[in-house]
């Protein structure tokens, strides 16, 4: 099943280590920029809303996260 385009504020979960960013693989972060096609800005945060990490990432480094399920089309 192929992911639906990501867009702003979508939630989603780091696919790899980023070690230079000291965030890891599963991690949580919400996108809060297109920078170009399929590059985006990606804020991860800890559980007081206090910034860790923000960085560009590609579309294929990242999973959308859904909080519930989609009415089917």
């Amino acid at each position: 099943m192929k992911q639906e385009a990501l867009k702003l504020f979508d939630t989603v979960a780091m696919l790899k280590d980023s070690p230079e960013n000291k965030v890891v693989k599963g991690q949580v972060g919400t996108i809060v920029e297109e920078l170009q096609k399929g590059i985006f800005e990606v804020e991860f945060a800890d559980k007081y809303g206090q910034t860790i990490a923000s960085f560009a990432v590609n579309e294929s480094e990242v999973m959308q996260l859904h909080f519930e399920m989609e009415e089917a089309r």
